[in-house]
């Protein structure tokens, strides 16, 4: 197939805020493909490339002159799919030639809209809406399957490129035969979020109360002697956590797959999230002295049994019996006051908030439903907008990304302490745009620069330590809540306030 044709339909995609358009027009695409070009499409239109990380910057991508789509010589999906692959082997001398060579030859062949499509996946920046839900449903729809047995295989496979093939070349039973397998990571259950721990409980049914870790999740396979350790993403980082594979040798079970979190300790206290990442990322953990402590929630798998369609309440069972100590500490409970007294003990204990969950539920595929719901404190900060960036696909016209700074307030300047583009409604999108290009004071790239008067009240989950910020802090999933036009900058909350949360 034609790569301007996948191109056409992510910028349809990308044009439409309607799941059911961006579904439909995804699944339309995937019925013309050839066997050997679904993996690959799939890739592309969700931004994750089967190659992996390329190892391609922007500013490389930006100086490849492109060409006019030569019509006798136009880009078939696999030829971009080859090109990348050329790009994510080469390394070592002569790479950076080899490279500029490979994207010249391909960006010579392709159209403006191609070569745009190109750059962005290229360097990870590809935001056209066709998600990985999205193109679930997409793909239920064009192997006239149920979107449930498109999730469940996904998740089995952690694998949605190889999940679309399957599907349009092996329909249901294809998908049905993809099962748990050692030493495949599967995609994690992901949870909503609650206000509060009331609104997370069902009346007259017990749940789980668990803490909630400001950790790292992993996915633990273990077979005999063998185990391996997967991050949240599914990548391997076993030689990074030896404690992990110490303890999970030690369980009482040959063959167990589980899923957990890891989180650095002082004492009995909690390490700041960017220590236990810092550990968490380096290749030789010997060079830092922060041991990790991994504490498991649940059990997928047992000696030769799979666990995921049991529900919760028995997967319990099994885990305590195979993790002991190293299960996350919880109370099953109906009752809402003592439900309350283990936040407010876990939240003592430094932890960030509590997971509640149902008893009855499943595990089940990435999708957010209300199983497991996270519950835990939200701060609210007063901010001010400093820049805004353009946005990308449906975002395209809007100032979208914002550079928030927090009040100096011994000279009344701003700190940047982060960006955000999360909470943002497209009305919303709309004023904010008009009012700040109202303020604009200058330009840099695709960056608009602005008088620092408007303030935005921020909802956070928290900051960490950062060298990026002169004021030594960056937010933790910010997210627009609201602007405050009834406010003053000189009002907005000052970076010292900020980092108080960091003791």
């Amino acid at each position: 197939m034609r790569f301007a044709a996948l191109v056409s339909v992510a910028d349809e995609v990308a044009a439409t805020s309607s799941r059911t358009a961006k579904r439909s027009a995804i699944a339309g695409l995937l019925r013309d493909l050839r066997p050997d070009e679904v993996e690959a499409a799939v890739g592309f239109l969700v931004g994750e490339p089967g190659q992996g990380r390329i190892g391609v910057g922007w500013a490389t991508v930006a100086a490849v002159p492109e060409g006019r789509g030569d019509a006798g010589d136009p880009l078939e999906i696999l030829d971009v799919d080859a090109a990348i692959t050329r790009l994510a082997a080469t390394s070592g001398p002569g790479s950076v030639a080899t490279r500029s060579d490979t994207l010249a030859a391909v960006f010579a062949r392709a159209t403006a809209a191609e070569a745009a499509f190109l750059r962005r996946l290229l360097v990870g920046e590809l935001r056209q809406g066709a998600l990985e839900g999205v193109m679930a449903d997409a793909i239920a729809e064009a192997a006239e399957v149920p979107a449930t047995v498109v999730r469940r295989a996904m998740m089995l496979s952690g694998d949605i490129r190889r999940t679309g093939r399957v599907a349009l070349t092996g329909g249901r039973a294809g998908l049905e035969a993809i099962g748990l397998t050692m030493f495949q990571p599967v995609q994690p259950m992901l949870a909503s979020t609650a206000e509060a721990v009331d609104d997370a409980l069902t009346d007259g049914l017990a749940s789980s109360v668990e803490w909630k870790l400001d950790g790292a999740r992993i996915q633990v396979h273990r077979q005999g002697d063998l185990v391996r350790v997967y991050t949240r993403n599914l990548n391997e980082v076993t030689d990074r956590l030896p404690e992990v594979v110490e303890i999970a040798r030690s369980l009482p079970a040959d063959q167990i797959v589980l899923d957990g979190e890891v989180l650095g300790l002082e004492g009995a206290r909690p390490e700041a999230f960017q220590q236990t990442m810092s550990r968490f990322g380096r290749d030789d953990p010997s060079t830092h002295g922060l041991r990790l402590r991994p504490f498991f929630f649940d059990v997928l798998h047992v000696d030769g049994t799979d666990l995921l369609d049991e529900p919760l309440a028995d997967r319990l069972g099994a885990l305590d019996a195979v993790t002991g100590v190293h299960a996350m500490p919880r109370l099953v409970t109906a009752d809402r006051a003592d439900a309350a007294a283990f936040v407010d003990a876990t939240l003592a204990a430094g932890h960030e908030g509590v997971m509640v969950k149902d008893l009855a539920s499943s595990y089940s595929a990435g999708r957010r439903g209300k199983a497991w719901r996270k519950v835990k404190p939200v701060h609210t900060f007063d901010l001010v907008v400093l820049a805004a960036e353009w946005g990308h696909g449906r975002r395209r016209g809007w100032l979208s990304n914002l550079h928030l700074g927090a009040r100096e307030p011994s000279d009344g300047s701003f700190v940047m302490v982060g960006k955000t583009f999360k909470g943002l409604t497209d009305e919303l999108l709309t004023w904010q745009t008009a009012a700040l290009l109202e303020r604009e004071i200058g330009r840099d790239d695709h960056v608009v620069h602005v008088r620092p008067d408007l303030v935005v009240e921020v909802a956070i989950d928290g900051v960490q330590a950062s060298t990026r910020y002169p004021g030594g802090v960056a937010l933790r999933f910010a997210r627009v809540k609201r602007y405050r036009e009834d406010k003053l900058a000189s009002g907005a909350d000052t970076i010292e306030s900020l980092q108080a949360m960091l003791s």
